[in-house]
Formats: C-alpha cells, structure tokens, sequence
C-alpha cells in the first residue's frame, strides 16, 4: 500500500494571522510579514505531526492510494479520515493500460475511524500480474480552518509553537510531542484491536 499526496494546502487555508496572535507578535510595524515562511513551515509541521498520530486528516486535499493486492474480500480500507469523496477507482495493467471501475458498483463509506470503499453486490475486481489498484480521493474535515473541531485547532496551535519556541534546540528526543498536544489528540487516536483486546 502507498498513500501520496496529490495536492497540499493552500497557503491561504492555513491560520496564520491565528498562529500570530497565540504567539502574542506583536502588529503594526513594517515587517510584520518578515516571518511568515518560517511561521507557515511550523504550522505544516505541526498538522503534519497531529495527522500522523491521530491518522485524521485536517484540512481538505487530494490523495492517491496504490494497492497490490487486496487485504479483504469486498472491501477496501482506506488508510485516513475523514474521507469525503473518491473521484476515482482504476485498475492499472503491468503496461500502463487503465480500467475504471464503473462508480455505479461500488460506494464509499465515511466512517470517521475507518471508511472504506464497499462493493455492491459483486466481488473486488481481479488484479492483473504485475498491476495494481489506485483509488484517487479527497480527505480532510473541510476546505476552511475553522472545519476543525476546537480541540484540534487547538492543539496544532500548541504544537506549531512548540516547535518555534524550541526551534534552535537539537537536544529534545525525537519523538517528543507536548503533554497538552497529547490531551487534546488521544480520542481522535484510531483503535487498534487484537484477539487480547485493544492495544
């Protein structure tokens, strides 16, 4: 399985004037924008690291799924959420050859732990030797910043200003991640179960 990143966040999406007043800058004076390229970078930082914990898209863009081979009978699982649309379901032959997959036999359900792409009424189509699956789609919780549930926002915020506020520091552990910023994901953090139970 390969999840890439089609299209990223427009710049304009991203709270910037927000992220400067949590920061507390100061306004009013002629280089009020001399950091925002290195403000923007924090906040994709900081969404990033939220996204991969919590395997919950924040703002709304396009990805690609590539699957070799199929993991469920009927069904495939889509790796993040939430998803709001999948504009398409390809099969690619080893030479490049494309098949789409009629839309009218399938149909996405968006579960906010895990959706998925359900059959109807007919099995997965057969994979050639040397093929695979793409499914093109658009995940995210909406366009605009406040399409975020509070705690979320909040806790890219903390995040994003941790990482400024440390920025010059090469001691902190890798995968060091504030307790606040833990808070305010962990419910959000996918269940991962096991015939002992959750883990």
């Amino acid at each position: 399985m390969m999840l890439v990143e089609t299209t990223t966040v427009p710049e304009a999406a991203l709270p910037l004037s927000d992220f400067k007043a949590h920061l507390r800058q100061g306004t009013g004076f002629g280089e009020d924008n001399v950091q925002d390229a290195v403000l923007v970078s924090f906040l994709r930082a900081a969404m990033s690291a939220i996204e991969g914990r919590t395997g919950r898209i924040l703002l709304e863009h396009a990805f690609s799924l590539r699957l070799d081979e199929w993991r469920r009978a009927g069904e495939i699982g889509l790796p993040v959420a939430p998803v709001a649309s999948v504009a398409a379901f390809e099969i690619v032959g080893p030479d490049g050859s494309v098949t789409v997959i009629d839309p009218d036999g399938w149909r996405l359900v968006p579960d906010m732990q895990e959706p998925r792409v359900v059959m109807l009424g007919a099995a997965l189509p057969t994979l050639p030797t040397g093929g695979h699956a793409r499914l093109a789609f658009t995940a995210g919780h909406g366009p605009d910043w406040t399409d975020l549930p509070p705690d979320l926002r909040q806790a890219v915020m903390m995040l994003a200003a941790h990482y400024y506020e440390y920025r010059n520091d090469t001691g902190l552990d890798a995968g060091c991640m504030p307790f606040g910023v833990s808070a305010l994901t962990e419910r959000y953090r996918k269940l991962r179960l096991s015939a002992g139970g959750e883990r």
